[in-house]
């Protein structure tokens, strides 16, 4: 039997109020390769900061501070 490492929310324990849009870099580990979203089952995030990192997320990709997608062609 595997015993996996307990997630948990990053925004919680630092208790962030706001997650900002501009802040790319804490944003870009919430973005898999592809460039989609991860969803909280994977990251551990709880749901009322899930939904505040994905708006942030969508935001900055409108901006321009973040690419829709990754991949180069």
């Amino acid at each position: 039997m595997l015993f996996r490492k307990k997630k948990y929310c990053i925004f919680t324990a630092e208790k962030v109020k706001e997650i900002d849009y501009k802040n790319s870099d804490i944003l870009k580990l919430y973005i898999s390769d592809n460039g989609k979203i991860i969803p909280s089952r994977i990251t551990g995030t709880k749901v009322r900061y899930q939904r505040k990192l994905t708006k942030a997320i969508k935001k900055a990709r409108y901006l321009g501070l973040l690419p829709y997608t990754d991949k180069k062609i």
